[in-house]
């Protein structure tokens, strides 16, 4: 559910962004507006992100081979981090420079009524992108809210087009007011200013962005419900006396990794102990679908041995 909502999510910001740049583009050329040549270029960059979205979804569906035994999930982390990248050099740095050049240029705007109607058009249509981003966020997010969900969504889709999309509300916004502020004043200055806040709101947006992808990048366990659940399901099992560690990991944002090592007692035969791991991972899988690789090595729990150290003893089985 998650993966799909994301693409249609990604899939409604492209279309949205394509023709909004074209539309940008064109009244840029004959206003001269800074603030909305920025915005153009803005566009084409959030309209490549999604390009580079898509494509990392495309190839993390690619099976698993010798060189890369765990899969390919981990690419759209990498294609969500290239688009933070992405983000803050087309985005940012362009609209601090086109804003810094307008002020040193002073260039008059020209027929300043294109640019405005041209922004409450993209406005229109950037929150069409974004209503729908939210609409199927509400569906991934449970009780989180949008910013808890942003933080911690393993699935990179949603939180870039939510954060994108937010950028470029506020950056039309800027656009808006500058080139009003210009034509009620005279003044183009208001319009590079707004250029320049349209910089400065990508360059954050992108380093926020950035910072999560890469915790992402870096791996991420499961969540603290999810660590729960597969705990319960382990100090259930009848042949367990205690988790000595475990250890979780996502391998992409649909398939999670977990291992464990528990105690089991010095008399369990092993063809007890295999049909118990069989059960623990039948039921792990229930209580966490994403938990797809499952590694449980047993042990011999003695009680005053390092081993206690590390083991998270299971009340009535020591």
């Amino acid at each position: 559910m998650s993966t799909e909502g994301g693409t249609r999510a990604v899939v409604a910001a492209l279309l949205a962004n394509s023709g909004i740049a074209v539309a940008k583009f064109v009244a840029a050329g004959i206003s001269g507006s800074a603030s909305m040549l920025a915005e153009g270029v803005h566009s084409v960059a959030d309209a490549g992100n999604q390009v580079l979205l898509l494509v990392g979804g495309r190839r993390a569906k690619k099976a698993a081979d010798e060189e890369h035994p765990f899969g390919y999930g981990r690419e759209r982390y990498v294609f969500a981090f290239v688009v933070a990248i992405i983000l803050f050099s087309v985005g940012g740095m362009f609209s601090l420079y086109e804003g810094i050049h307008k002020l040193e240029a002073h260039e008059e705007l020209n027929l300043p009524w294109i640019p405005l109607a041209v922004l409450a058009i993209a406005i229109a249509l950037e929150s069409f992108s974004l209503r729908t981003a939210v609409i199927e966020a509400n569906k991934a997010r449970g009780k989180d809210s949008l910013f808890a969900f942003i933080r911690h969504a393993k699935q990179p889709e949603l939180p870039v087009i939510l954060l994108e999309d937010i950028a470029a509300l506020t950056g039309l916004a800027f656009a808006f007011v500058g080139v009003s502020l210009s034509l009620l004043t005279g003044d183009v200055i208001w319009d590079a200013i707004g250029t320049i806040a349209i910089g400065v709101l990508l360059i954050g947006v992108a380093v926020v962005l950035g910072i999560e992808t890469k915790s992402l990048l870096v791996g991420e366990g499961a969540t603290r419900a999810d660590v729960a659940k597969i705990r319960a399901v382990f100090e259930g099992h009848k042949n367990v006396e205690a988790i000595i560690h475990m250890k979780t990991l996502y391998l992409g944002p649909d398939e999670l990794m977990v291992a464990a090592k528990v105690a089991v007692a010095k008399t369990t035969k092993a063809t007890e102990i295999a049909k118990a791991i069989n059960e623990i991972e039948v039921s792990v899988r229930e209580a966490v679908p994403l938990a797809r690789v499952i590694y449980i090595e047993p042990d011999i729990y003695v009680a005053g041995s390092n081993t206690k150290t590390d083991a998270i003893i299971i009340p009535g089985h020591d």
